[in-house]
């Protein structure tokens, strides 16, 4: 490796940032150079961490010449505004899923960015994660012949975990399917060598306290005849974990007896005090160290001649006449797919495989989900991608 080094802002000192944080600060290609937060705690702690130049407004940061490429990390409705922006500043972009709320912000998106010469990454999502990679692999090879139907199963406490206003309001980029189905769907997309065609779905709002979509259950059609199962919940109560070897989303280990834990938190404390205490600047202590890699709860795609099922570790692959455990070794750069990504991208002047129009299928799939689910039918994802 040469000495170049990838300049990175970032836009949103949020709990995506966070979870990206490990990897930025173990990757040598890569350095954050800039951040810019409204919250004082956290530009504090970002000049501590990382010696970089914090800025109250996004205005400052892409006003910066050190950095390179931004990451967008803000909530969901303010995605194409500052991915328009940081084009128009010649900046690449790493924008947080889902891309945007509509499918004609996700165009602007792209037209800013050609414009202007400069690329749009959009993740970190599950397809990033090493056990997706190894499976989309194997697919490739030919060995287990064409994936015929995938069936994918997460449950988790997700709309129990502290929460803003209009996390809760669909209408403001709120609720699972925003949130959780873009992974899910990317997930999908890494590993199906075909499109997505059409869409039969419902989704479940259970909870008059939690006035969004907090499951949703989706049959997928591909355009080359394949079929897939979504199903998500998010209401915290069987928790896919069971199936990892109790390794959380993240990849550290799950208490298996710690039942609820999310609700009773959120019982007569107040939420917005919870969801500060989580941010970034304000916690002391530091993530648990990943003993798996992170994952999105239970995959097995069935292919012509074998299965595959995805774990916490690895692959499990059921061929004609044996089963094997293909294992991904752990790294401590545990996003170190989104780096090699950013680097083919601004330092080697490649194509991402996350691409805006990547962002934007993902998207169409979402509402996808939402409208079939509005409207009782099945949606085809071409309704949805016409501009006219």
């Amino acid at each position: 490796m040469t000495g170049r080094v990838i300049r990175i802002g970032v836009i949103g000192l949020s709990r995506g940032f966070d979870l990206t944080r490990p990897t930025l600060l173990a990757d040598p290609r890569c350095r954050v150079v800039a951040a810019a937060d409204p919250r004082p705690a956290a530009r504090a702690a970002f000049a501590a961490e990382f010696a970089g130049q914090a800025y109250e407004t996004a205005a400052g940061l892409l006003a910066d010449p050190q950095v390179e490429l931004v990451y967008i990390a803000t909530p969901h409705q303010s995605h194409a505004e500052l991915s328009i922006a940081a084009a128009q500043a010649g900046k690449h972009v790493l924008v947080e899923k889902p891309m945007a709320l509509d499918l004609a912000a996700c165009r602007a998106m792209q037209a800013a960015a050609d414009a202007n010469g400069v690329q749009i990454i959009v993740g970190p999502s599950h397809s990033y994660d090493p056990p997706v990679v190894l499976a989309a692999d194997l697919i490739a090879t030919g060995r287990f012949g064409r994936p015929r139907m995938v069936t994918a199963i997460t449950a988790t406490d997700f709309l129990y975990r502290p929460r803003r206003p209009e996390e809760l309001d669909t209408a403001r980029g709120g609720g699972v399917v925003f949130s959780q189905a873009a992974h899910q769907i990317d997930v999908l997309h890494r590993l199906m060598p075909s499109p997505v065609v059409s869409v039969r779905a419902s989704v479940g709002v259970w909870d008059g306290s939690r006035p969004t979509e907090g499951a949703y259950q989706a049959f997928l059609s591909f355009e080359d005849g394949a079929s897939a199962v979504l199903t998500y919940s998010g209401y915290g109560r069987y928790d896919t974990d069971a199936l990892m070897g109790w390794i959380g989303e993240t990849g550290a280990a799950r208490d298996p007896d710690d039942y609820a834990a999310a609700r009773r938190r959120l019982s007569g404390a107040d939420e917005g005090d919870l969801k500060a205490g989580r941010a970034y600047g304000a916690r002391t202590a530091g993530a648990a160290a990943p003993v798996g890699h992170e994952h999105f709860g239970f995959w097995l795609v069935n292919c012509e001649r074998g299965d595959l099922r995805l774990t916490a570790g690895g692959v499990e692959t059921y061929g004609p006449t044996e089963r094997e455990t293909i294992t991904a070794a752990l790294d401590p750069a545990t996003r170190r797919g989104v780096i090699d990504e950013i680097w083919a991208v601004v330092a080697e002047g490649r194509a991402p495989l996350h691409s805006a129009a990547w962002g934007r299928a993902n998207l169409a799939v979402c509402l996808a989900i939402l409208k079939s689910a509005a409207e009782g039918r099945d949606v085809a994802v071409g309704e949805l991608e016409d501009p006219s």
